[in-house]
Parts: structure tokens; C-alpha cells; sequence
């Protein structure tokens, strides 16, 4: 039978990036489906594939027997020696079965087996590629809207940003290009599910690695990410160079690389904090821009007193609470926020003065 398919198969390869050794697969599986629904093949079947001359043959496996119990998987000693005069009992002989009519009905069964195939072997291949850039950063462009869905074209494949990976500060207008986080692929049955975030912490963590080459290269490191995407973030950062400041780098030349990433992230304040193995310093520099007067540790609960000026008092807790919340997520530590003379108070009614007698 001559298919004049080699031609097709290069251009699938170029058009689907499937190599060319899979397509041949796909191919031969085609086709022993083919003969099997047309020509009702029991036996073990096999196609071989010419590619020079863009033919194919279809083979029966037959074992090679004394006496003929399976007609569709055995053959006498006396018919195999017809065809291959040294064959002996025991082996096996690959006999040619090609209908002169496998034709046009065989071959469509042949093509919509191709193309299932190839629709597979296209998803399997997009699956692995972006399997493999789970918790990336990814450029992509605003596709469409599916009510407050927002779908992201990611080259052959389209990424799905939900409500609850959304900025509330973006706008998703059609065509507009962002930086999203990939958090998952799934496969289906259809195209892999590949979700995307703006509001995930691993975005800011992956920004800060494009802007700042010192991280990049691990000359500084991110150690702790706190986030409330599109508000406020804080970022805590060490250095594993002591001529290294690790909030400069991140900071750059009059704000540079921070304000590029506040830019991306629609002006997200982020706080540039200084990490220390020392917790009391660690939870101090997470309160900023608040001072701090003094950090009490109560190391068994993992919780903190901190105090602080009364006049800082408002800007250590926050707007509605904020910069203490992410000070808490930054650090690890539950945090208590007083002022000076409310721990003046306490400390009073704690320790009471006794009088003389």
C-alpha cells in the first residue's frame, strides 16, 4: 500500500513541534487499528513503514507449529516452510497481509486515529513544558473573559487566573501584558489546566529575582515573603557577603529595581526589611517604618511584646491592622503592640510598690 504521507508527517513536526520519530508511531498504531476494525484481525499485528518510498506493509506474527491449534496466532511447519524454507518448529514468522483494498475506508480510520494521537502527544508535550515551570514567572497577555475569570494567552496554551489569584488593583484590559506566577499545571483531557497568579507571594519573590542581579546570582537571599497583593508587601532579605547590603541591592540606585517591581505590581507598597537570626532585631526591622523601643520574647509561645514610642503606636499596627499582620507573617511571631506608657501601666499594676511598715 503507498501513502503519500512523509510530506505530511514533516510538516505536522514543524507546525506541532512533535518529533518526527513519534508521528511515525502514532502512524503504525493508525494503521494496525485500521486493518483490525476492517479486516477483523485476531492475530498479532504489526505495520512496517518504507519512509524512503512512502509505503507500508502490514505483518501477522505467527508461531511456527507441528499442529495448528489457533489458525489466527499459529501456522503448520509445512505452510511456513512454503514461504521460508529454513524455518524451523518454535519460531515465529512475519507474514504480509496488506489488502490490495485497505484503501480509503482504512485509511480514514487511520487518520482520525492519527489526529486523536496527535492531539495527545500535542498535550503531553505542553503538559511536560509547563509542568516543568511550575512556580516560574511567565509573561502573557490578557486573552479573554469568561465572567470574573480572566484567561491568559501563554503562547500555545491558554493559563487560568481565578478571582482568587486576581490583583484587585489590575484591570485585565484585553491585550494588556503582565508577569503572573505559575501555581499548578493539571493534565486533562483536553489542554493542560495551567494555573496562574498575580496575588501569589511567589511573584514578588520572582520579580525581585529579575530586577536584583545580586539574588539572582545568590549573593543575596530572600528569606521571608509577606504579602496582601495590590496593598502592601514586606520582603526579608540577607546577605551572604559582608560588603553586600542586601536592602540596598534591593532597593538599587534611587529606588530603581524596587520601583520597577512596585510598577509591575500596579504600586504595591513593599517594605525592604533586614533579616537577623536575632529574633528581637528580626521583629523590629519587620515593624517598619515604625520604631521600636523594645521587643519581649516569650520564646515557648513564640510571641512578642513589642513596644514602642506612643507616637508611633498607630504606625506599628497599621491601617486596620496591617503592618503588624504582615510583620506577624513575615517573622513567624504573634505580635503584641504597645505603646511606652500602656507599658508603664502594666508593668505598674505587675509590680506593685509595697510601703513600709
Amino acid at each position: 500500500m503507498h501513502i503519500d504521507f512523509v510530506a505530511a508527517l514533516r510538516e505536522i513536526e514543524k507546525e506541532k513541534d512533535i518529533p518526527l520519530e513519534i508521528l511515525g508511531q502514532i502512524i503504525e498504531d493508525a494503521l494496525v487499528s485500521a486493518y483490525r476494525k476492517h479486516f477483523g484481525a485476531a492475530g498479532e499485528i504489526h505495520v512496517e513503514i518504507d519512509w524512503d518510498d512512502s509505503r507500508a506493509a502490514v505483518y501477522t506474527r505467527k508461531q511456527v507449529v507441528e499442529t495448528v491449534e489457533n489458525q489466527h496466532l499459529e501456522m503448520s511447519i509445512d505452510e511456513a516452510r512454503k514461504l521460508d524454507d529454513g524455518i524451523a518448529v518454535g519460531e515465529v514468522l512475519d507474514i504480509e497481509v496488506t489488502p490490495e483494498d485497505f484503501g480509503r475506508i482504512a485509511a480514514q480510520t487511520a487518520k482520525q486515529v492519527v489526529v486523536q494521537r496527535i492531539r495527545e502527544a500535542e498535550r503531553d508535550i505542553l503538559f511536560d513544558e509547563f509542568n516543568d515551570r511550575a512556580g516560574e514567572i511567565v509573561t502573557g497577555a490578557v486573552a479573554r473573559r469568561d465572567g470574573r475569570t480572566v484567561y491568559i494567552a501563554l503562547g500555545k496554551i491558554e493559563g487560568v487566573l481565578p478571582v482568587s489569584e486576581q490583583m484587585p488593583t489590575d484591570h485585565y484590559r484585553t491585550g494588556e501584558r503582565l508577569k503572573l506566577f505559575i501555581v499548578e499545571v493539571k493534565k486533562t483531557t483536553k489542554t493542560p489546566h495551567v494555573l496562574v497568579s498575580r496575588s501569589h507571594p511567589g511573584l514578588l519573590r520572582k520579580l525581585f529575582e529579575l530586577e536584583v542581579p545580586e539574588i539572582a546570582e545568590g549573593v543575596v537571599e530572600i528569606k521571608s515573603v509577606a504579602r496582601e497583593a495590590g496593598f502592601r508587601s514586606k520582603v526579608a532579605v540577607a546577605s551572604k557577603q559582608e560588603n553586600v547590603d542586601p536592602v540596598g541591592a534591593c532597593v538599587g540606585h534611587r529606588g530603581s529595581r524596587v520601583q520597577a517591581v512596585v510598577d509591575e505590581l500596579r504600586g504595591e507598597k513593599i517594605d525592604i526589611v533586614r533579616w537577623s537570626d536575632d529574633s528581637s532585631r528580626y521583629l523590629a526591622s519587620g515593624l517598619s517604618p515604625a520604631r521600636i523601643s523594645e521587643v519581649r520574647l516569650d520564646e515557648e509561645n513564640r510571641s512578642a511584646t513589642v513596644i514602642v514610642p506612643d507616637s508611633q503606636q498607630s504606625l506599628a499596627i497599621g491601617k486596620e491592622g496591617q503592618n503588624v499582620r504582615l510583620a506577624a507573617r513575615l517573622t513567624g511571631w504573634r505580635i503584641d503592640i504597645r505603646s511606652e506608657s500602656q507599658m508603664r501601666e502594666i508593668d505598674a499594676i505587675e509590680q506593685p510598690e509595697f510601703e513600709g511598715e
